[in-house]
């Protein structure tokens, strides 16, 4: 019968080497056994006998499925059955001589499993085996071991007469495998024993009594302690001290009293002889257990010893028997412990100690304050280790009490004494640190205050008595969130001890920043407890502290950077009292070096990071010359003032020596007060601005120029007054006037002329000058301008620096005033700087970060605008080499890029250009040790495309970004299929300073090209394009390299339906990237054009030629993604232009037929997209294209609709392939016999987990209903198989085997047959998951 045939093949595959598969044969075998026990046994037993040569893993797990069978249906299974699975199960199990411990282990279970229904039986047939005189079969033993475990009340009745029996076996016993087995039996015998007689009631003989079993188990210790346990194998050592643990309690209580003195101290020494402690702490628990029990006297004579050696081992689990007995003793001896200076026995004895205290409350209640005094002597202990175990002893006592008691402030003293210790210095890794111990007891002293609610009065106000003593105040900090938490509760609880006596208290918050920085803190406290202090402080501190704390938290940052600064400066000037000259020589020397040099530059100044370290630099430089001149000797200043001190000072005051010392004076003068010409406040930069005005009119008044010589200060002056014309404070306006009027005077002195000459231009200013109070900017931007014209070339680049130092100016006026000046500038003179472009976009670059005008900004945008009309290529390039990842303010130059649109049609074709030609990544070897390349993006090709993408943000940019669309999305597309599966450049991970400004989407090579591609979208107002990117999140999936083909697929498609007319440009610019050399731009070009021919659009555009010309080349092509796409492209067609079919029928046949024959294609993907196209093509084919072919099609799918290994997608479309080549095949007799042959898999699948599969199916079959040749099958086809119709899927079937037995049809009984065959093969299947899933089938094959 088929359930035979079934079970059968499910015994051959029970050793299947996939343990899952392994598991469900078992299942399945016991789902059989269950409906028909009886019949699946004996095929067990038959199969095993007539396979005596079986592998023992395939035995064992035939084995195990009888086990299983057994304990599941015991109660159904046959007497006679039972009978002769004992007898099989004895023979497997002793069969070999030798021990096979999975083999006759599984037999063993057998037994053990039937024992517990049949006890006598077994022990018929175990016993038959267990004879006296002759040792038995190990497994014998243990199964009579775990007989007695599964089944007590039949098996204790058996023990007397089994350790009659056992009791001689053990004398001739000389293997220690064999004694391991019979000390393993005797230790279950006994705990077997203890349960019955603990559980008499539910026993079936309650005479049984505990003297029954004494004299045997005696004489089994007798052996096992005078011999086996001084064995050298260490595992019979630990069993045989389990097993005496176990028999201890069955010993009669004088033999036990005997044996204790020479027990206890044997057990002990096993400690010594054995690295695993647990068993035997577990047998010495079961002797104390019993030894107590029985009230034993001679226990008392074993406590020193037993103490001292539990004690070694900081074993804390048998003071719950020692505690209750000799609570008196057990005290003693660890108090005493305690005052031993030996750090592992003091630790030892904490460790009890603590145990004590949390687990014996009762009897500890009256050794308290014994505790209490004992415990001093450790808290004197030097050893952190010790002092570790302190703190968590003092843990337990503050949970039960002891705190509260006479002497429990010390050891709150003790925890607060350790929260203020000194951080380590050198400290071995092995050693508890200062730190980890500090920590431990703040930690201590906080779960104090949150958690044990009865030392709340203990600690307060007790904590506050520790804030002012000197040797606590680096614990102020864990002190005053304690307090704090103590305060604000009690406070909440309105308790009236809240309010403190102060008249002995005091708290020192002095020197804030010492001892670990308790000045917050502190004050936080003196915030929370105010109430205590007067109750007018409560509303004022509320207000003033949390200012102060700020204050101070501030203040530390400051306070650090300005002490180094005055650190250093008093170093070189106490070197400078004893060694003068080699001091100012060495820093005339640091002045001159490398660190002043690199930073000197003109723009170099402005460089964020370095300008403050530059003037941090300086300030340190002139601070030193300053403290020098305090400590150097009298007799030797005095001729080093002028020439050394001074000099260098003026010289780091960005001064230079002039000819003259009133240039000098002068100039030094200013820049002590040209910081304030920018100042904040109004009264300062009047009185600086009018200061400066005075110093040049008495420079102007007394200068004298013999020779002409150039003004060098001119550009520098210019630039810091000219802003200041447009201040908001009009005397401030007035005063700029006057000095930039100045100024122009001076600078004519210079160039010779005379003292009487007036220049018109400068005179002026004196009209604007009167016109101040209500000025028009233009007219005073213009004059100023204009003025900047009359700078000498060599003077521009110091302008320029000035000005860029006025677009931060602290008042906006003067901010775009210089921006003013500045593009002005730029415009009239910027094409003859083409030498400083690279570092004056450096110099925008960083102004960008610190600017918020955005007047300002814009402005900054029009430099950069200006800069790049003159020099094109200096600026892009320029930028372009900026570092990767742009920050925000990278992005915002390349923004301003695309204001001016033919300007941003230029970048762009330049940009677009080199995109085409420039290698968009490399292949490099990771890592010596791993096998493969990784592609590297290229700097050059990334940084462009995300300059396009800033670019195109700016709304400008939009006419450039029309003219220019086909290019730029051909373009993109092929750069982002560039991007797929390409890493950044390493290095590019440690450019720039990471910030919070930064443009976070640059983390991905492909998402670069993603958002550019968005973006172009969205600036060419392609708005029902993006709309169903959007939705159907097509971004997301070109990004991810899994999925990035359908991304680009659902872009080509959102394209042909909504920008059909801008195809076939684009079409035409991508048709050359087809032919490159990189594979992911074929792949990513193939899937846009693929997803085109889905549309009649390209019909209607007349490119569908051309689209299934290049589709038709890359059906050859080298890469197998390739090809998928073509296939898939070329299917499209039938969907698009389904009137184009025929036309191209001879190609399209040729290719999906070749697509299913594709040799290399690991993951069937061609061959899915073939069967796929097929199906939609023969929809529109004639019958005279196909007809020669039907047998030959369904001869290449019917694999697929038979293997179960492929995944859901191929059978869904083998499925539907079938059932579209139906109608050209209804006529021929073969294929109506193919049909049949597959019926089979079609009815399986019909239950398929995926409900696409299950769909297809239904079509199939609904199709393909007329081949089959009946009916009533046909039309029950037609009427259930609907696709939105759900399926009862077993009463289907039910009714379609009615059907077929009626008809007594040929089609049934080779189905029936089908079925069985078909599973048995599965179990065939090289896929575990397809050999599982037809176990399973199997087993409800009944």
């Amino acid at each position: 019968r088929s359930e035979s045939y079934v079970t059968l093949a499910l015994l051959d595959a029970a050793n299947d080497r996939d343990p899952v598969v392994q598991e469900q044969v078992r299942k399945s075998i016991l789902t059989l056994g269950n409906q028909q026990p009886d019949k699946v046994l004996s095929m067990c037993q038959d199969y095993l006998l007539k396979h005596p040569k079986l592998v023992v893993g395939h035995r064992v797990v035939i084995l195990q499925t009888i086990e299983l069978v057994v304990k599941s249906r015991i109660d159904d299974i046959s007497y006679p059955k039972i009978k002769s699975v004992i007898q099989l199960a004895s023979d497997e199990m002793t069969k070999s001589k030798e021990v096979v411990p999975e083999w006759q282990q599984a037999a063993s279970n057998i037994l053990v499993a039937v024992g517990n229904k049949y006890i006598n039986d077994i022990m018929e047939e175990i016993l038959g085996k267990f004879r006296p005189g002759v040792l038995p079969h190990f497994f014998v033993v243990q199964t009579l071991a775990n007989l007695s475990d599964s089944n007590v009340y039949g098996m204790v009745p058996f023990l007397n007469a089994i350790m009659g029996t056992m009791l001689p076996m053990l004398g001739m016993t000389k293997q220690d495998n064999m004694k391991w087995v019979f000390s393993s039996a005797l230790c279950h015998f006994s705990e077997s024993i203890l349960e019955y007689l603990a559980n008499l009631d539910k026993a079936p003989d309650p005479t049984v009594r505990k003297d029954t079993f004494s004299s045997e188990i005696y004489s089994a210790y007798d052996i096992l302690f005078n011999s086996w346990i001084q064995s050298r194998e260490s595992k019979l050592r630990l069993t045989v001290a389990e097993a005496l643990g176990s028999m201890s309690h069955l010993m009669a209580h004088d033999k036990l009293e005997e044996q204790l003195p020479k027990l206890l101290p044997t057990v002990l020494g096993l400690y010594k002889k054995n690295s695993e402690h647990y068993i035997i702490s577990k047998s010495l628990s079961q002797i104390l257990e019993a030894s107590v029990n029985m009230g034993s006297r001679v226990l008392e004579t074993q406590i020193d010893g037993l103490l001292v050696a539990l004690h070694q081992q900081v074993s804390v689990s048998f003071t719950r028997y020692l505690s209750n007995t000799f609570p008196d003793r057990l005290m003693v001896f660890v108090l005493q412990r305690l005052e031993n200076s030996n750090e592992r026995n003091r630790m030892g004895s904490l460790a009890v100690l603590r145990h004590l205290i949390n687990s014996s409350t009762s009897i500890m209640e009256t050794k308290r304050l014994l505790i209490l005094v004992s415990i001093r002597q450790p808290l004197a202990d030097h050893s952190n280790k010790v002092k570790k175990r302190v703190v968590q002893v003092i843990s337990a006592m503050a949970h039960h009490g002891y705190l509260e008691l006479e002497g429990g402030d010390l050891l709150v003293r003790f925890i607060i004494q350790h929260c203020a210790l000194p951080d380590t210095y050198h400290v071995q890794t092995t050693e508890v640190t200062n730190e980890a111990l500090r920590s431990m007891c703040d930690n201590t002293l906080h779960l104090f205050t949150t958690t044990v609610g009865r030392l709340t009065d203990v600690l307060w106000p007790m904590l506050l008595c520790y804030l002012t003593p000197n040797q606590y105040a680096n614990a102020t900090t864990p002190l005053c969130k304690s307090l704090i938490l103590l305060a604000n509760k009690k406070q909440t609880a309105q308790e009236p001890n809240f309010i403190i006596d102060f008249n002995a208290q005091g708290v020192n918050a002095a020197f804030p920043f010492r001892c670990r920085g308790h000045g917050a803190p502190s004050l936080s406290l003196l915030h929370a407890i105010s109430p205590n202090i007067h109750p007018k402080a409560e509303p004022l501190w509320e207000n003033e502290i949390p200012k102060l704390v700020n204050y101070l938290e501030g203040l530390l940052k400051y306070t650090t950077a300005v002490i180094g600064m005055q650190g250093v400066a008093m170093g070189i000037g106490l070197c400078a009292s004893s060694h003068l000259d080699g001091t100012l020589e060495k820093l005339e020397e640091f002045g001159k070096s490398d660190a002043f040099r690199k930073a000197s530059g003109i723009f170099g100044l402005l460089k964020v990071g370095r300008a403050s370290l530059y003037i941090k630099m300086k300030s340190t430089l002139i601070l030193c010359y300053g403290y020098v001149a305090l400590h150097a000797p009298e007799d030797k200043l005095l001729t080093r003032i002028d020439s050394d001190i001074l000099h260098n000072i003026s010289k780091n005051f960005n001064t230079k020596v002039k000819q003259s010392a009133l240039f000098i004076e002068c100039f030094c003068t200013f820049q002590h007060i040209e910081s304030w010409l920018s100042s904040g406040q109004d009264h300062e930069r009047e009185r600086a601005v009018k200061t400066t005005a005075e110093l040049l009119q008495f420079y102007l008044d007394n200068l004298r120029v013999k020779n002409l010589v150039t003004f060098h200060n001119l550009g520098a002056l210019v630039g810091r007054l000219a802003p200041r014309c447009t201040d908001p404070n009009p005397e401030v306006r007035r005063a700029a006037i006057d000095c930039v009027y100045r100024l122009m005077y001076i600078q004519l002195r210079y160039e010779g002329f005379s003292l009487d000459y007036k220049d018109d231009s400068v005179e002026g200013l004196l009209d604007v000058r009167e016109k101040l109070s209500n000025p028009d900017n233009t007219v005073l931007y213009k004059t100023c301008s204009e003025l900047t014209k009359r700078l000498p070339q060599q003077q521009l680049s110091t302008l320029l620096f000035m000005l860029y130092d006025g677009l931060v100016d602290s008042q906006s006026n003067c901010s775009r005033a210089s921006s003013v000046i500045l593009n002005t500038l730029l415009k009239n003179r910027g094409a003859g700087l083409q030498d400083l472009v690279p570092e004056m976009l450096e110099v925008l670059h960083n102004r960008l970060q610190v600017i918020g005008e955005e007047q300002v900004k814009v402005a900054i945008g029009q430099s950069i605008l200006i800069l790049a009309t003159q020099h094109l290529q200096t600026v892009v390039n320029t930028l372009v080499a900026y570092p990767l990842p742009y920050d925000s303010w990278s992005c915002e130059m390349w923004i301003a890029l695309g204001a001016d649109s033919t300007l941003a049609l230029q970048i762009m074709e330049m940009i677009i250009e080199k995109l085409n030609v420039m290698v968009p990544y490399v292949d490099k070897k990771e890592s010596m040790l791993r096998p493969g390349l990784t592609k590297v993006a290229t700097s050059q090709p990334l940084a462009m495309t995300c300059a396009l993408r800033e670019m195109m943000l700016n709304g400008q940019s939009a006419d450039a970004v029309a003219y220019l669309f086909p290019k730029l999305f051909s373009a993109l597309l092929v750069r982002l299929g560039s991007s797929v599966g390409v890493q950044l450049p390493k290095d590019l991970n440690s450019n720039s300073i990471i910030s919070d400004h930064i443009c976070v989407s640059l983390c991905c090579v492909l998402r670069v090209a993603v958002e550019a591609l968005r973006i172009l979208l969205g600036r060419a107002q392609l708005d029902a394009v993006m709309k169903p990117l959007d939705q159907e999140g097509a971004w997301d999936k070109m990004k991810d390299p899994q999925q990035h083909t359908t991304g680009v697929t659902l872009l080509s498609r959102a394209m042909a339906k909504h920008a059909g007319p801008r195809l076939p440009s684009i079409v035409e610019s991508l048709c050359p990237s087809l032919c490159n050399i990189y594979e992911c731009q074929r792949i990513t070009v193939t899937a846009f054009f693929s997803e085109l021919l889905n549309h009649h659009v390209v019909t209607e555009l007349m490119i569908l030629d051309m689209l299934m010309n290049n589709m038709m080349e890359r059906i050859t092509d080298t890469c197998g993604t390739v090809r998928m796409l073509a296939v898939r492209g070329l299917g499209n067609i039938a969907v698009g232009s389904p009137e184009k079919v025929n036309k191209y029928a001879k190609e399209l046949l040729a290719a999906m037929s070749s697509g299913m024959e594709e040799n290399d294609d690991p993951g069937k993907l061609i061959t899915l997209e073939a069967m796929s196209g097929m199906s939609k093509i023969l929809i529109y084919l004639d019958q005279k294209n196909v007809h020669l072919l039907v047998v030959y099609i369904f001869m290449k799918i019917k694999p697929f609709l038979e293997n179960v290994s492929e995944n859901d997608e191929i059978r869904c479309a083998s499925i539907m392939l079938l059932g579209n080549l139906s109608k050209f095949g209804s006529g021929e007799p073969v294929f109506k016999d193919q049909i049949h042959n597959v019926l089979v898999s079609l009815l399986l699948h019909l239950s398929d987990p995926n409900p696409q599969v299950v769909k297809a199916c239904k079509y199939a079959m609904r199709i393909c209903a007329p081949v089959i040749g009946s009916e009533q099958i046909s039309a029950m086809f037609q009427n259930h198989l609907l696709e939105e119709k759900g399926l009862h899927h077993g009463e289907f079937i039910n009714d379609l085997t009615k059907y077929l037995v009626r008809s007594k049809s040929f089609l049934y009984y080779k189905n029936t047959h089908r079925i069985a065959e078909c599973l048995v093969m599965l179990l065939q299947d090289p896929d575990p998951l397809v050999r599982g899933k037809a176990a399973e089938a199997m087993g409800h094959f009944h």
